[in-house]
């Protein structure tokens, strides 16, 4: 089957074909020639997935998924959340150039700075629009925030956060292990599951 997946980061593209396997054929923005930066308006992962799913739909005319993925620590009320790809930017200019995802881990780790309690969650939404309907996905990975950064496979938070029942951070995992107890493979495993029944 032939999917469009509307992002632009080749680290979720990569993460997600691994997951998906040879029966799909994923391609992202850029195979589809659109280069521009898709909207993410909204203040939930649910909404943001959708809208980036119907936005990129509308385009191409192809069946198409999006995905919204957030990094939820509890003593921080949820926060990062739905900002979490962009934590540290907020309240900075949009000129300012800088590592995004080492800033993240920077700004997250000095909020969580003598906190005792690290308990947090990964939670990914995918939003799949399949022959001009929408179905949704979701995935949760339980665990907690590092002291500081571990590991250098995955990408984003990866290094500081530790999957429950694991002494590993998902930085420090073997991708293939990772790619089978992660939220995104949780959400994913959800949508193959769903694209078997209806093929």
């Amino acid at each position: 089957m032939d999917l469009v997946f509307a992002t632009n980061n080749i680290h979720k593209l990569k993460e997600i074909r691994s997951i998906l396997g040879p029966a799909f054929n994923l391609q992202g923005l850029m195979e589809t020639g659109i280069r521009e930066e898709i909207p993410e308006d909204y203040e939930t992962l649910e909404e943001n997935a959708s809208q980036k799913a119907w936005v990129i739909f509308n385009k191409v005319r192809k069946n198409c998924m999006a995905d919204d993925t957030g990094l939820e620590v509890e003593s921080l009320g949820g926060a990062p959340g739905v900002f979490s790809a962009r934590y540290s930017r907020i309240g900075v200019p949009v000129y300012t150039e800088f590592d995004v995802a080492e800033a993240n881990i920077r700004k997250l780790l000095d909020q969580l700075r003598d906190q005792p309690h690290r308990r947090a969650r990964f939670r990914t939404v995918i939003a799949l629009v399949l022959e001009g309907r929408e179905y949704r996905f979701e995935g949760i990975a339980e665990g907690a925030i590092t002291d500081a950064p571990r590991g250098r496979e995955g990408f984003g938070y990866d290094p500081v956060f530790i999957p429950e029942g694991y002494e590993q951070t998902f930085a420090e995992m073997d991708p293939a292990l990772k790619n089978r107890i992660s939220h995104r493979a949780k959400a994913v495993t959800g949508l193959v599951q769903f694209l078997k029944r209806h093929s």
